[in-house]
């Protein structure tokens, strides 16, 4: 069945139906669609639109197609143009007339944008929940790792020494973030679209804040033609979904530098890694390779949606069916790379060890040896040039900071006392830390603390 064709005189080429087709892929929509078409026909009963005696049919209807779809005995098939049709088409075969009547004052450019918010925002708490599981697995980690230390980096360098929780919190805060993004999002778009019609309303006296009441909405919206032709929310999401995938490539070039052998800072789970085909020695960070390779694919649907919208006059235009395949694929594989990135740390082991040992190279204390100088009273400028010169006979030495006697240090500068080995241990640089957002102990159990009440709460 076609919703259309009075018009015609011949039937539609059959490659110009396939390529036409959405069904393929909008069939996800079925449990939307025939939600929307419930609360459409209590609307049009409420406004004496159709009977209540309809109603009753038309939505007893729905509900069995429904039931019918789900328990697998009723097939979604591809001889309909899109899930609209198809659900109508069942619905009068089913009720007779009365399903006929359903379609009355609205349009399939209402139709569908009403099914995609619904779904979209459906997949948005799915998307929220993976979030909230990684953020609690990084809790975890944190709370357990407040005083193992590690060498902080700029520019892939060794910079400062912080600790485990420190650096698995800016992840956290990143992810925090992406849940910010995504309630920002359905906020903004949850209003209704349908009653919208083609693009200009209907003559029909559609109760369209009911309509919108029945189904979750904050209410309808208010300009029918950016009804049909809004896609904003779309490109807001994939944007949201890319900066999502951006993090997660993040953590994971770290996990993949990490578990190089030159580092050694952790061991992956053998379910979350695999080997190598001729090498048998081979434990390859597999899972987080192809989420950092994932986070292209992506991208690739926020560019596609941008590129379709920018030329697009209103206001319904076909080209629009192009938003669902590539958000679609692209909601399906944050969620994968969410899932199996949260399974991959939760099972993770760190080498402690050798994050501490890999701390006290590198002259990561070089700063707070600066410091120790200024609270001596000499310049920090002067302190810079002073402690630059120590780690260049370091470096000529093969030592450390901490190996350097005391008399090689007063040979320097004569502020240096016995209190300069204490001053530049690890234990000091990061527990001194402890201003908000720093390393030490007390600040990071400050921020524990309140990232416990937003798990607790959110």
């Amino acid at each position: 069945m076609k919703l259309w064709g009075g018009r015609f005189t011949k039937e539609t080429n059959q490659l110009v139906f396939n390529f036409n087709s959405s069904i393929s892929f909008d069939q996800k929509f079925f449990r939307q669609d025939i939600g929307g078409s419930i609360a459409h026909a209590k609307m049009l009963a409420k406004q004496g639109i159709i009977t209540d005696e309809e109603k009753e049919l038309i939505v007893s209807g729905l509900q069995s197609i429904l039931e019918d779809i789900e328990n697998g005995n009723l097939e979604i098939t591809d001889e309909y143009e899109d899930i609209h049709s198809f659900v109508e088409s069942k619905l009068i075969e089913r009720i007779g007339d009365a399903g006929k009547k359903l379609h009355t004052g609205r349009s399939r450019n209402d139709q569908v944008a009403l099914d995609m918010k619904l779904y979209i925002r459906e997949e948005i708490d799915a998307v929220d929940n993976l979030l909230k599981s990684m953020l609690t697995t990084l809790f975890n980690i944190m709370k357990e790792n407040t005083e193992t230390f590690m060498p902080g980096f700029t520019h892939l360098q060794k910079a400062q020494p912080v600790t485990l929780a420190h650096h698995m919190g800016a992840y956290f805060e990143m992810f925090k973030r992406d849940r910010q993004r995504l309630s920002d999002i359905k906020t903004r778009m949850n209003i209704c679209p349908l009653g919208s019609g083609a693009l200009a309303g209907t003559t029909y006296p559609l109760d369209r804040e009911y309509t919108a009441m029945l189904l979750g909405f904050d209410g309808p919206t208010l300009n029918s033609m950016d009804s049909v032709s809004d896609r904003d929310y779309l490109i807001e999401l994939l944007s949201a979904l890319s900066i999502i995938m951006m993090h997660l490539s993040r953590l994971s070039e770290e996990i993949i530098i990490w578990n190089s052998n030159e580092y050694g800072f952790i061991e992956l789970d053998d379910a979350y890694s695999t080997g190598s085909s001729i090498m048998p020695q081979k434990k390859n960070p597999d899972i987080a390779e192809l989420v950092r390779g994932k986070t292209g694919r992506v991208y690739g649907a926020l560019v596609s949606l941008l590129t379709t919208m920018k030329g697009l006059p209103l206001a319904y235009n076909k080209d629009m069916q192009e938003d669902k395949e590539l958000t679609f694929d692209a909601i399906d594989t944050v969620k994968s790379c969410l899932a199996l990135s949260n399974e991959m740390l939760f099972t993770m082991k760190f080498n402690k060890n050798i994050l501490e040992s890999s701390a006290k190279k590198g002259f990561t204390n070089a700063t707070d040896a600066a410091d120790y100088l200024v609270n001596k009273g000499i310049p920090f400028r002067d302190s810079h040039g002073i402690i630059g010169r120590l780690v260049l006979t370091c470096i000529e030495k093969g030592i450390s900071l901490d190996e350097l006697s005391l008399e090689e240090y007063k040979s320097v500068c004569p502020a240096f006392e016995e209190d300069i080995y204490d001053a530049i241990s690890l234990t000091t640089c990061v527990n001194k830390r402890n201003t908000v957002g720093a390393p030490g102990k007390e600040a990071m159990e400050k921020v524990l603390k309140i990232y416990e009440e937003y798990l607790l709460n959110t």
